[in-house]
């Protein structure tokens, strides 16, 4: 790919960082930073180097065959590898399609308190589907790269106005330490910062960008490093905002206008009304992140999983190996399957800014998706070293002691997760 077309069509990576801080990563992040200050720095570094493998091993399938990895679900692996990836995007989209709302109606009722968290939730994701269906992916592209910017401007400028020691910061992150009682902190970090679901969209939103084939490795590598480059400066920037913060606040709804009040504090009210911009452009830019590519993951396993002579006939469009053959591969945005899953994703999830979590299906939903990490990299573990499927892109040594690493650190948070899960 040319140096100047490169440069022109960067940008799924910041898409990807913006889906995968999210608002369980904001809240981790600031909890963390209010409890321990950056003592936890390392923790973060770790994460976003496993996340980033994880991403890249994906992208480099899908560079090197020309499928996704569900289509590689679908088509070489038994039916019941497509099964659990389904189910669990079922439940997955529920409770983050709810935790969005959530968080963008806190993010609303901070900036204006007049109009109830719920209200603000629901505008939030109609607003948000409104742009994913009228909208091209230019325009989401380009309103993505501006959240992305002023979120990560916001928390960082104020984070460099509180002065932190710089030596000290770079000693937590390259030196771990494990202050008491931060076990659980530590998880909370591994099983969320940097996304989890949200990465299989990657594959989607470089698509639309036209990279295809294994021309466009080093692109795609540079790209993700700027995305995880990014979610690593934000969270870091947030734990160090957050310090200072009373712990108990900051782990409840008045989370963000603890921070801002702390900031308020230290640098006047331009402090505090930065941060809640910064807050409120992290989580909706999460929110229009998560509604435009994971419609894609559904639409890809329906048009995936129909028989290919009579799902082509049935929906009138091509096959989903179209592509390999030459001809125009399928866009899924236009399927019926993507627009309804939007749907779902902006209107069911909301009934849990009025009703919490049943706990049954919060059990079902942590035994499902504890070990959805370790399966992934377990997953391309397989695929990339069978050089049968990956002659172009297999994984080398360190790819592969990534992936092993991946599987046993998140298979023990994983086993945590589900011990919690049943004794609550």
């Amino acid at each position: 790919m040319p140096r100047d077309s490169f440069l022109k069509t960067l940008g799924p990576g910041l898409v990807v960082a913006a889906a995968g801080i999210g608002a369980g990563d904001v809240i981790t992040a600031t909890v963390t930073g209010a409890r321990f200050g950056t003592a936890l720095a390392w923790a973060l570094l770790a994460c976003v180097l496993l996340k980033y493998a994880l991403n890249e091993g994906l992208a480099r399938w899908q560079l090197a065959t020309d499928s996704t990895v569900i289509e590689a679900c679908a088509q070489r692996l038994p039916r019941w590898v497509s099964a659990y990836f389904f189910l669990y995007l079922l439940l997955w989209t529920f409770f983050v399609g709810g935790s969005l709302s959530n968080a963008c109606g806190l993010a609303g009722h901070s900036l204006v308190p007049r109009i109830p968290v719920w209200a603000w939730g629901v505008v939030h994701s109609v607003v948000a589907a409104t742009l994913v269906l009228l909208g091209g992916f230019g325009l989401f592209e380009r309103i993505m790269k501006i959240l992305v910017g002023a979120m990560v401007t916001a928390v960082l400028v104020c984070a460099v106005l509180l002065a932190p020691s710089l030596p000290e910061l770079l000693r937590h992150l390259v030196w771990p330490a494990l202050p008491p009682g931060s076990g659980p902190s530590v998880l909370a970090i591994f099983g969320g910062i940097g996304g989890s679901m949200t990465m299989l969209c990657y594959g989607y939103w470089i698509r639309e960008n036209h990279w295809s084939g294994p021309g466009c490795k080093s692109a795609m590598r540079v790209d993700l490093l700027l995305a995880y480059l990014v979610t690593l400066v934000f969270a870091l920037a947030l734990t160090v905002v957050a310090s200072g913060c009373n712990a108990v606040v900051a782990q409840g709804p008045g989370m963000a206008l603890e921070v801002a009040a702390r900031l308020e504090t230290v640098l006047g009210p331009a402090g505090r009304w930065t941060f809640l911009a910064g807050f409120w452009c992290a989580v909706f830019a999460a929110m229009l992140a998560v509604w435009q590519g994971v419609p894609y993951l559904f639409a890809d396993f329906v048009t995936a999983w129909r028989p290919r002579d009579r799902g082509a006939t049935e929906a009138n469009l091509p096959s989903p190996e179209a592509a390999s053959d030459g001809s125009a591969p399928l866009d899924l945005k236009k399927t019926r399957a993507y627009r309804s899953y939007l749907i779902y994703l902006a209107g069911p999830p909301l009934v849990l800014l009025i009703f919490g979590r049943p706990v049954a299906v919060v059990v079902v939903f942590a035994v499902i998706g504890a070990f959805f990490m370790p399966f992934l990299a377990a997953l391309l573990l397989y695929l990339n070293n069978r050089r049968d499927w990956n002659r172009a892109l297999p994984n080398g040594i360190l790819h592969n002691l990534a992936l092993v690493v991946v599987i046993l650190l998140f298979g023990w948070i994983g086993l945590v997760e589900l011990r919690d899960a049943f004794a609550r």
